[in-house]
């Protein structure tokens, strides 16, 4: 899996690690899932809240920020490799203050928001209840294998309103 980072605002440089914590993660989603690595690129970009907003209202006609979008990249045959498996976008501020918020370190929660967005790539989604049960096991096994707690321990997290992940794309 090659992984091809964008670093479009520095408030990101708060997490130096991000580029070694977004491999780790990555490889994690494919070793719990019990999947080789496939020979594929991602995108990872690690944007501003109001490049975010644009980005949801454009495709999601919501006009503020979220913290994680995920594009998968459209499915089919493809000349030659590398394929491309799509794209993360993470917003800065958005995570940032979440972290906050739950009291959580900025690299366990961006491991999370990282895993998570690889999962909605790979077709995972939290659309009703059972799915969104289904994700949460893969996310709380992933950050398992790389050592960080269950980021869906505390049930009474900030904005945790429903069965799905807390904040995570339903903002």
């Amino acid at each position: 899996m090659e992984i091809d980072f964008h670093l479009d605002d520095d408030a990101w440089l708060a997490l130096p690690e991000r580029e070694v914590l977004a491999e780790r993660a990555t490889r994690a989603v494919f070793e719990v899932l019990e999947a080789p690595e496939p020979e594929a690129e991602l995108s990872l970009v690690f944007t501003s809240d109001s490049a975010m907003a644009e980005l949801n209202r454009v495709w999601r006609g919501k006009a503020r920020p979220t913290n994680v979008l995920s594009f998968p990249a459209a499915v089919g045959p493809r000349a030659g490799p590398p394929a491309l498996l799509g794209d993360i976008v993470l917003a800065a501020g958005v995570v940032s203050a979440e972290a906050r918020a739950q009291a959580k370190p900025l690299a366990n929660h961006t491991a999370h928001l990282i895993i998570h967005g690889v999962l909605h790539l790979l077709g995972h989604d939290h659309g009703d209840d059972a799915q969104a049960e289904a994700m949460e096991r893969l996310e709380a096994q992933v950050m398992a294998r790389l050592g960080l707690p269950d980021p869906y321990e505390d049930a009474q997290a900030p904005g945790r309103d429903h069965a799905g992940p807390a904040l995570l794309d339903e903002r």
